[in-house]
C-alpha cells in the first residue's frame, strides 16, 4: 500500500511531506522517520473551515470559538506522499531575482508578550529577555508554563538572548504560523513523550536505590539489635571494615545537604496529597538558585519580596520553602520584608548542592516516600 504520511519513530507525530518532518526535525532533533500508511487526521471545522490536524487541536478550537461541528475529511486530504527533498523552483530563482533588485530583507522584531505576565517574572527576578522567551515560546499563557518551560531550557546557551519573529507582511509564500494555542499544545505534547522516557529510566534508577537503601538500612537495623549479617558468607569480608570505620568516628551532625534533602522531603510530605503543587515548589526553587548561581553579581536574583504574590503562592506559603532558601544561605532583612543573600555568602558548592538536590527531587519520583 502507498505511505501517505511520514511517521515520526520517535514521538509518533504524522507529517503530511518531506518538508514538514525536515521542520519538525529542526523543532524537536528527532530523526527517525518512516513512510506510512495511516493518513493525517484532517478535520474541518463546519461553522469556519478551520482545519485541525488532532482531536487535541479540535478540542482547544472548540473551547476557543464554541464551534461544535467538524467534517471528517482525512481520505478526502489524503495523499501519496512524496519521498523526494523539495528543490529550489523557478519561483525561488525569480525571488532571489527580487532581493538582488533591491528589496530588503524581512525586518525582524521582538515578539509582543502578555505585559502583565512579563512584569510578574521581572519580579520573580528573571531577565527580560529570559522572560520573553520564555512567554513567547510557552505560548503567552500564564506564569507558570513560562516558568516550566525556562526549567526545561535552563542550559539553551541562547536562552538569554531576546528572540525575533519576522513582521508579518502582505504576500509571498510564507509558512501559515500557528497561534500561541497551538504551539502552547504541541509543545506540551513533545515535552509529555520526552517525559515519559526520561521517567521510566529515572523510575529504573530510583528503585535501585531504594533497594540499595533497604539493604543497608536492614544491615544497620541488625547491627545494632546486636544480630550477625543475614548472608554471612557475603558479607563477613566487608563487616569488619565497617565496624572499624564506625568505632573510630564520633556521632556527627547532619550535613547542609542532608539538612536540605530533609527540607524538601519535609516539604512533599506536608502536601503529598497535591503533587502538582510539590513539584512546582521544587522548580521555583530551583530557578531562584540557578539564577543566583549563574549570575552571582546581580543583586536582583539574590533579593526577593516575601510579600510577592506568585511566590508566597508557589513557595512562600509551603512548609519547607523558606527553609530551604534559608539554608542556601539565604536571610530576612528589612523586618523580614526580604529574602536577601549577600553576595560574600554566596557559596557555589552549597546553590551546587541545592541544584542537585531539587533536581533529584523532580525527576525521581520515589522522592520523600520513605
Amino acid at each position: 500500500m502507498v505511505g501517505v504520511s511520514l511517521k515520526c519513530g520517535d514521538c509518533g507525530a504524522l507529517l503530511r511531506s518531506v518538508q514538514e518532518a525536515q521542520e519538525h526535525a529542526e523543532l524537536t532533533s528527532h530523526s527517525n522517520f518512516s513512510e506510512s500508511t495511516e493518513a493525517v487526521l484532517n478535520l474541518v471545522c463546519a461553522t469556519c473551515g478551520k482545519p485541525c490536524r488532532s482531536k487535541t487541536e479540535t478540542d482547544l478550537h472548540r473551547k476557543r470559538t464554541g464551534h461544535t461541528d467538524f467534517v471528517d475529511k482525512t481520505s478526502e486530504a489524503a495523499k501519496p506522499i512524496s519521498l523526494e527533498v523539495p528543490k529550489a523552483t523557478a519561483d525561488s530563482e525569480e525571488a532571489i531575482d527580487v532581493d538582488m533588485s533591491g528589496s530588503q530583507p524581512e525586518e525582524m522584531v521582538e515578539p509582543e508578550v502578555d505585559k502583565e505576565l512579563l512584569k510578574e517574572l521581572e519580579a520573580m527576578g528573571f531577565p527580560v529577555a529570559r522572560a520573553t522567551r520564555a512567554l513567547h515560546y510557552s505560548g503567552n499563557a500564564n506564569v507558570e508554563a513560562a516558568v516550566n518551560w525556562v526549567v526545561e531550557h535552563e542550559n539553551d546557551p541562547d536562552i538569554d538572548e531576546m528572540p525575533m519573529v519576522p513582521v508579518s507582511g502582505g504576500g509571498g509564500a510564507s509558512k501559515s504560523s500557528l497561534t500561541p494555542e497551538e504551539i502552547k499544545l504541541k509543545a506540551q505534547e513533545l515535552r509529555i513523550l520526552a517525559l515519559r522516557k526520561a521517567e521510566k529510566e529515572e523510575e529504573k534508577r530510583a528503585r535501585e536505590k531504594i533497594r540499595q537503601k533497604l539493604e543497608e538500612d536492614k544491615a544497620e537495623r541488625r547491627r545494632r539489635l546486636g544480630l550477625p549479617p543475614e548472608d554471612p558468607a557475603a558479607t563477613k569480608s566487608s563487616a569488619p571494615v565497617v565496624e572499624e570505620k564506625k568505632s573510630m568516628l564520633p556521632i556527627r551532625p547532619a550535613t547542609k545537604v542532608e539538612q536540605m534533602r530533609e527540607c524538601l522531603r519535609s516539604l512533599k510530605q506536608n502536601h503529598k496529597d497535591d503533587d502538582a503543587k510539590v513539584k512546582r515548589a521544587f522548580q521555583t526553587l530551583l530557578t531562584y538558585i540557578g539564577n543566583v548561581a549563574k549570575n552571582p553579581n546581580e543583586e536582583k536574583f539574590r533579593k526577593i519580596r516575601l510579600s510577592n504574590q506568585t511566590f508566597q503562592d508557589r513557595v512562600g506559603a509551603l512548609k519547607g520553602g523558606l527553609e530551604f532558601l534559608e539554608l542556601c544561605g539565604f536571610e530576612k532583612i528589612e523586618g523580614g520584608e526580604f529574602l536577601f543573600l549577600p553576595r560574600e555568602k554566596v557559596d557555589m558548592v552549597v546553590l551546587n548542592s541545592a541544584g542537585s538536590e531539587l533536581t533529584s527531587a523532580i525527576n525521581n519520583p520515589f522522592f520523600g516516600v520513605l
